[in-house]
């Protein structure tokens, strides 16, 4: 992501980077409940999803729920893991980790990998919570206040791959928990990696997109990002979205990349002016992706970034979207989740978090522009960080089944939505 607003004194040569909360302080209830939130219709759309049930934690929600049969996963900055019933809204079990969890959990047949946010790869029976294995890595860290999330490990034929704050990426046998090859990079490795064509592609904090070997680790290639005079490095935050052959990836220096998968060139790239492309994904042949201070929504053609449709939002976008066959969902870290035409990118509602209802206007006018005195009200790095957790903002990727959507706010709450379209 990026900077929200950029306050600068050239007098001491310092600035502040005011960005997204981690801390939300919400009292600790499970099951269903009832619920100030609002669903509006936007352009005379009227049929609209209903609430059926919300799970409230202690702290914010950074992950993003993950749903295997009847169960919902999800991990939270109070360093637990929960299991929801998926009809109910009512915790099943909880396993506790000693970091804060901000990735998602990893689901194989009978088992769970979650990254504990604690240096820590555990294998959990995803039934009971029972822990059957841990995988200890050389220990986790924050880059900044705004490195929000933490590397989700993937599963391929029987191998767990996963990135690290100590800067490794790791290939773990799922059955065992043993090592089978790491590659270390300059920094942390907090992107989700992404495997095509027998090589795994991962960014790293220090400017570089690498693709290895899968089977071995391997260097195959490695390219570095351009950078940006606030982001001289070119951090690659984002995580990596791979298609014909391409590698899709923002980073800091304002650059959504589409690498060549063989050779690692650069086929072509997105260059945002106000701030970070993090969030690319691929649907239906379709590249969508989000930025931050741009406050767009995009759909463009994979193979040359050519725009369909873009859309603006009303405040930043840090999660991917998730799709059913005619629209796309996706939240935006003001406290609203849109659903949206896939083809046109118009928006047919807004579920609008209670959290965003009741402190709107203490930031915000009307339009969710920035009140005119907001340097006044917002002095502080840390203070805009807790505003976005006060208004519920949403960094996850929801879950879309027939029936439900599911997605997770930086409120605390878990939050199930009937589907109709």
């Amino acid at each position: 992501m990026t900077m929200r607003f950029l306050i600068v004194n050239l007098k001491s040569s310092f600035w502040i980077l005011a960005v997204v909360s981690f801390i939300a302080s919400n009292r600790a209830v499970t099951g269903q409940t009832e619920s100030d939130s609002s669903i509006n219709a936007i352009n005379d759309y009227n049929q609209l999803p209903n609430i059926k049930w919300e799970f409230k934690s202690d702290t914010s929600f950074f992950a993003s729920p993950v749903v295997s049969e009847t169960l919902v996963y999800i991990g939270g900055l109070d360093s637990l893991l929960y299991a929801i019933d998926i009809n109910s809204g009512i915790e099943k079990w909880r396993f506790r980790t000693k970091g804060e969890i901000r990735s998602n959990a990893c689901i194989g047949s009978d088992t769970l990998y979650l990254n504990g946010g604690d240096g820590i790869l555990y294998s959990l029976d995803k039934m009971t919570g029972n822990l059957i294995w841990t995988f200890q890595t050389k220990g986790e860290r924050k880059y900044d206040f705004a490195d929000y999330f933490h590397s989700t490990p993937v599963l391929k034929n029987g191998v767990l791959y996963f990135g690290s704050g100590d800067g490794n990426l790791y290939a773990i046998d799922s059955g065992s928990g043993k090592l089978i090859w790491k590659f270390q990079t300059g920094n942390i490795v907090h992107t989700t990696p992404a495997i095509d064509n027998n090589k795994i592609f991962l960014g790293s904090f220090d400017g570089y997109v690498y693709a290895l070997s899968l089977s071995t680790g391997e260097l195959v290639w490695k390219f570095k990002t351009v950078g940006h005079h606030y982001f001289p490095v070119g951090e690659v935050q984002g995580s990596p979205a791979v298609f014909n052959n391409l590698v899709f990836i923002g980073a800091r220096d304002y650059n959504i990349y589409a690498l060549d998968q063989n050779k690692g060139y650069c086929h072509w790239n997105k260059a945002f002016t106000r701030g970070w492309g993090l969030c690319n994904n691929i649907h239906d042949s379709v590249l969508f992706t989000g930025s931050a201070d741009e406050r767009v929504l995009m759909a463009a053609d994979p193979g040359t970034g050519k725009e369909f449709w873009k859309v603006n939002m009303e405040f930043l976008i840090f999660g991917n979207n998730a799709y059913s066959e005619n629209m796309m969902y996706v939240g935006t870290t003001i406290g609203k989740l849109h659903g949206i035409s896939i083809k046109t990118g118009e928006k047919l509602w807004s579920f609008e978090m209670e959290t965003y209802r009741q402190n709107r206007f203490k930031y915000f006018k009307v339009d969710d522009s920035y009140r005119d005195d907001i340097y006044s009200i917002i002095q502080s790095n840390e203070h805009f960080l807790q505003v976005e957790c006060e208004l519920g903002g949403i960094f996850s990727t929801p879950y879309i089944s027939d029936e439900v959507i599911i997605f997770s706010s930086t409120n605390g709450r878990l939050y199930c939505l009937s589907r109709f379209d």
